[in-house]
């Protein structure tokens, strides 16, 4: 298989993880299915669930209405071998908000709970924090899986079989981390092959590549990498705006730094920024973080 067909490949099998199943979605209780991305670790990655969260509270509204921000809990780590279902309820539809929750579960219990709230296109006031400057092209920079000589072969895998294209502007963090120990990091993203133009899929998608690296901020500031024998790292929750159209299929520019860590938690925020300084959303997430001998 060529790397062109591999990496449709990828981007077909996430195209079919977000196609979710909604033959029994009814009027007075709207439920979805749909499948898994296999992983190595056997547990589901988080940024699938909140794609496809997303998108079933999005199916139960009007073409007019797009989601600006979600909240959402990790509640159980899922099962990567089994699909998930979700069941959205329909609290409130306003004028020109509509709010909408979401919980997927798998067998019979939940594993992630998200309220996300839709809004009509309307006009404002309008400000955006600029994207730094000085940034490299993601061109200059290599692929983050021709940056991993000597990693464990399942996360070669999983990095080269991935539907996105991570690079990291600062070196990535798999096996060391190499320079300063800093509370913050960015990195370029897209999908490796052409999505549709539907924005809700790639709203979705946006969320599905946000919960990507966003951990990093975190483990930098500490010269903790990923390979850390006794590392223990698991998203509790997760927060996004979506302020302005985007296409993940484009270079994206995810801005990350991390203001606090205590307790055995961490708190990273990020901004996505579009190719040309666009910015897309903001996310945040709170992590635990276990690290052998930590003081």
């Amino acid at each position: 298989m060529s790397a062109e067909e591999r990496a449709q490949a990828s981007v077909d099998n996430l195209l079919d993880v977000l196609d979710l199943d909604e033959s029994s979605a009814r009027t007075t209780e709207d439920i979805f299915t749909g499948r898994s991305h296999p992983m190595p670790t056997g547990r589901i990655y988080g940024g699938q669930v909140l794609g496809q969260s997303l998108l079933a509270a999005e199916r139960t509204l009007s073409s007019d209405r797009a989601a600006h921000s979600m909240h959402g809990y990790f509640l159980r780590p899922g099962d990567s071998t089994q699909g998930v279902t979700i069941s959205v309820d329909r609290i409130h539809d306003g004028r020109s908000f509509s709010t909408r929750r979401a919980q997927a579960y798998q067998n019979g219990v939940p594993i992630f709970s998200m309220i996300a709230s839709f809004q009509d296109e309307a006009p404002g006031l309008e400000h955006a924090a600029p994207m730094p400057e000085g940034v490299p092209a993601p061109e200059d920079l290599a692929p983050d899986e021709m940056l991993v000589d000597g990693a464990d072969p399942r996360a070669l895998r999983m990095l080269a079989d991935r539907p996105v294209d991570t690079r990291h502007v600062e070196a990535p963090i798999y096996l060391a981390v190499d320079g300063a120990r800093v509370p913050h990091q960015a990195v370029w993203m897209r999908m490796r092959a052409p999505l549709p133009g539907d924005q809700t899929l790639h709203r979705a998608a946006l969320a599905y590549l946000s919960d990507m690296t966003i951990q990093e901020s975190i483990l930098r500031a500490h010269g903790v990498h990923w390979a850390t024998p006794g590392l223990k790292v698991a998203s509790l929750d997760h927060a996004m705006w979506w302020h302005r159209p985007a296409r993940v299929d484009e270079w994206l520019l995810y801005v990350q730094e991390s203001p606090n860590a205590r307790g055995g938690r961490g708190l990273a925020a990020g901004r996505i920024y579009t190719r040309d300084g666009i910015l897309a959303a903001s996310v945040t997430q709170e992590v635990m973080v276990r690290v052998p001998d930590a003081g």
